[in-house]
């Protein structure tokens, strides 16, 4: 295998695995309800699953729309600008969370007089998206966060995080169902632990690996006018691509509900599982080509990343490198 080969596998099996894991809690949750007997607890996760799963893919462009920005930045080794794109994407996503906390009723009957559950599942998805909701910061915020780590070319925190936040959900799941004999909102409180526990590890990874980075944490230029038109404008039309998917699979399950029933809903929410899983591992092949493309990733002869490298990680006089990395 060619070096330059090895290299874009270092970065994309990271990414992989970091993205097909993401659709794995709401697998999780529908796995652990599956043990309570009722079909109506899988019919409530699967459908609170199905919501989030839509909701945050419609955000994605958080996490695409930096990684190839940050990229750029970091080609042009412009450390303010990459610190400010951190700031900027983790910034909007939690005011996103935050309007969608403040509207997750409307939100929520409008998705059931879409997807037309029945009234024992309704009941019991509307607990758990009313819990599950407050996770919306940790989940943006993350979206952020994740897509920077990755334009800086460093796919395997993500990975990481990916990977704690299941094992963090499998376990606290499991013990609100099995210690606290809690059924539905025990799985979204587990859920909600684990999403918290991602973002926060995603920050204490930025602190420890580009801590030396906080120099340049400065609020001037975040908001500016030119660069935040630009920001959206970049990520215009992945959002709009996604909000047409996402319209057309609420149209197939709104039709399949009315016509199956909450059979349908249980089917419905796992297929949509495993097809998130799918377009995230297809995904992080576009984030490869992404971020490779813009930061010259794939153009560099091995002596002139050094060059740069070496330029990007030149010590301070008192502290050392500001970060370390590897093309």
């Amino acid at each position: 295998m060619k070096h330059i080969d090895r290299q874009i596998l270092q970065i994309a099996l990271p990414s992989i695995v970091s993205n097909i894991t993401v659709p794995l809690l709401g697998l999780i949750d529908v796995a652990i309800v599956g043990h309570l007997g009722s079909p109506a607890y899988i019919g409530a996760i699967a459908v609170g699953g199905m919501l989030f799963n839509i909701i945050y893919w419609i955000f994605g462009f958080l996490r695409m729309g930096t990684s190839g920005m940050t990229s750029q930045a970091y080609g042009k080794r412009d450390l303010p600008e990459i610190v400010r794109l951190l700031m900027r994407s983790v910034g909007i996503g939690l005011a996103v969370a935050l309007c969608l906390i403040l509207l997750q009723v409307p939100i929520r009957q409008t998705a059931f007089l879409i997807i037309h559950p029945t009234a024992e599942v309704r009941e019991m998805a509307t607990l758990y998206f009313h819990i599950c909701i407050w996770g919306a910061p940790a989940m943006l915020g993350l979206y952020g966060l994740s897509g920077w780590f990755i334009g800086m070319q460093n796919s395997r925190i993500p990975m990481y995080i990916a990977i704690t936040q299941n094992i963090v959900n499998i376990i606290a799941s499991l013990s609100f169902v099995c210690f606290f004999k809690m059924k539905v909102e025990g799985v979204a409180f587990g859920t909600l632990i684990a999403q918290y526990a991602g973002f926060i590890m995603g920050l204490v990874l930025w602190m420890s690996r580009y801590g030396k980075l906080k120099k340049y944490i400065l609020w001037k230029g975040v908001l500016q006018k030119e660069a935040m038109m630009r920001f959206f404008q970049v990520n215009r039309d992945i959002f709009l691509r996604t909000l047409c998917l996402v319209t057309v699979t609420l149209f197939f399950t709104s039709a399949g509900a009315s016509a199956f029933g909450s059979a349908f809903l249980r089917a419905a929410g796992f297929f949509f599982s495993v097809l998130s899983a799918a377009s995230a591992f297809l995904a992080s092949l576009a984030f490869l080509a992404d971020f490779s493309s813009c930061a010259g990733f794939l153009s560099y002869t091995a002596d002139a990343s050094t060059i740069i490298m070496t330029a990007i990680s030149a010590p301070s006089p008192r502290r050392g490198p500001i970060f370390r990395t590897r093309v």
